[in-house]
């Protein structure tokens, strides 16, 4: 498809039709109407990786299954879409997650996070002492990180590793800490960012002296309505019919108001005059302002030709990833009650799945009646070979592990091997003065925005503000009076 040009009329050029590209589009709809707004997506289809597949009855998440609804963007925008109603959260008796435990020998046992605590911070200290997850000796280590002084000098960035272990201990690192960091980032605890990945957390310590006192304040903010497992769990929602549902629902709205959407890669740019050039690969379109919506990987050749410093800060964002594998069982083939939104995996266990979602006990119509959908995650930075195993290969391993900690006895019924292995960006120590620079060096360039999960967060409502934010800042020099509320 070609690009229409009319002269004389305002022109954006969104480049990348997943969540970030599709969220500045919407944004640009609303506060500045009158422009022309273009998608350029490679693929054959937007969302990037969101996208939900429902097959005889599975509904199967290639990706994200659920966002989190205590930060506003994601909610503003579903409430935009007319799409509240078909928000559902994770089911009463699910919320919670399991940690395998091991035990003697090649042994083990799931066990439920203690409740009150959430990623580092142990909000809750009872529970803590009377959970087996860790021994008397690690539950008394955690009780006392009350008293554990903070740096004396204030430190601008310090691996999550160290943190947790300088706040709470090994053993709690190793059992709980790791298993939920791998779960969200599959990152290297010891080069991931306390100050990019887990800001939160850093602050809390500065400001109130310990963890444990950090998560009471901010739960006495919140008038003790988030407490540990059920409500904070219960604040995760997804779609009746999955995360597709907010993607087709973008799309038809952004169609609906004249968005021009092209398949088409975007090969450069160049800035001439007082706009761009882009270059696609069957033509070359005029642009007045530009958002990357891609990963830093893709954006950084796109951008030699008009800044090598930015495109090679870009290029020096690591990437990391893992396959998510997603498996149907007969319910009477899996001996676990599978009471709980899924189960983490320390790495000291000699386990090769960091994760495993219980999609089907977390929200209804996943599977067919008389059968569980369960979502296993494996690789991640530190078990980058998975990305050389085939897909049997993979499925194999996973298997040995569900076998292990569920008490899986039969085969799967249903089988679907996704591979992200260079999708989620790493928040390595240094990223927040590299994100610095970058931002500096993007606004040397007029009318420009970079928008994505490799900058300020990988959550859904994070990566939709990351698209608003460049949105605006593609339009600052052409509309310097509008409103830039988002």
């Amino acid at each position: 498809m070609m690009v229409n040009q009319v002269k004389d009329q305002q022109h954006i050029i969104i480049v990348g039709g997943g969540l970030a590209g599709l969220s500045a589009a919407e944004w640009l709809l609303r506060q500045t109407p009158s422009f022309r707004v273009t998608i350029v997506e490679s693929a054959h289809r937007l969302g990037g990786v969101i996208q939900t597949v429902n097959r005889e009855g599975w509904l199967i998440e290639r990706s994200a299954d659920s966002f989190l609804s205590a930060r506003p963007e994601g909610i503003e925008l579903v409430e935009r879409l007319g799409l509240s109603k078909e928000l559902v959260s994770i089911r009463p008796e699910a919320r919670r997650a399991l940690v395998w435990s091991p035990q003697k020998k090649d042994s083990g046992i799931l066990l439920p996070v203690p409740p009150g605590f959430r990623l580092l911070a142990p909000g809750r200290i009872f529970p803590v002492l009377r959970s087996n997850v860790l021994s008397w000796f690690g539950r008394l280590r955690v009780a006392g990180e009350r008293f554990i002084p903070k740096q004396k000098k204030q430190c601008i960035d310090e691996s999550l590793e160290s943190f947790a272990i300088r706040r709470l201990g090994q053993e709690a690192f190793d059992k709980l800490v790791q298993p939920l960091v791998s779960g969200i980032w599959t990152a290297d605890p010891s080069r991931l960012s306390m100050a990019a990945a887990c800001p939160e957390f850093f602050k809390m310590e500065q400001d109130w002296g310990s963890l444990t006192q950090g998560e009471k304040k901010r739960i006495a903010q919140l008038h003790g309505s988030v407490d540990a497992s059920g409500a904070r769990y219960g604040q995760f929602v997804s779609f009746r019919h999955g995360m597709q549902a907010l993607i087709s629902a973008l799309e038809c709205h952004l169609r609906r108001a004249g968005v021009q959407i092209v398949q088409d890669k975007v090969i450069s740019l160049q800035h001439v005059g007082s706009a761009w050039q882009v270059a696609l690969g069957k033509q070359i379109v005029r642009a007045n302002g530009v958002v990357l919506a891609v990963p830093a990987a893709v954006a950084s050749p796109i951008l030699t030709t008009v800044s090598s410093k930015l495109s090679a800060e870009l290029k020096q964002i690591e990437f990391a990833g893992a396959a998510i594998v997603s498996l149907g069982f007969h319910r009477q083939d899996i001996t676990h009650p599978l009471t709980a939104a899924g189960m983490i995996v320390p790495r000291i266990a000699g386990k090769r799945i960091l994760a495993a979602s219980f999609s089907s006990s977390k929200f209804a119509g996943r599977a067919p009646d008389g059968s569980v959908l369960i979502r296993a995650f494996i690789g991640g930075a530190l078990d980058a070979g998975v990305a050389d195993l085939t897909d049997d290969e993979v499925l194999e391993e996973v298997l040995v592990d569900l076998k292990a900690t569920l008490g899986l006895r039969g085969r799967p019924i249903m089988v679907q091997v996704d591979r992200w292995h260079t999708s989620m960006p790493q928040y390595n120590l240094g990223h927040v003065e590299r994100i610095n620079k970058i931002r500096q060096l993007e606004a040397t360039l007029p009318s420009l925005g970079l928008a994505g999960g490799a900058y300020e967060g990988v959550g859904i409502p994070q990566v939709i503000n990351s698209g608003q934010v460049a949105a605006a800042q593609a339009i600052a020099d052409l509309n310097p009076h509008m409103n830039k509320s988002f």
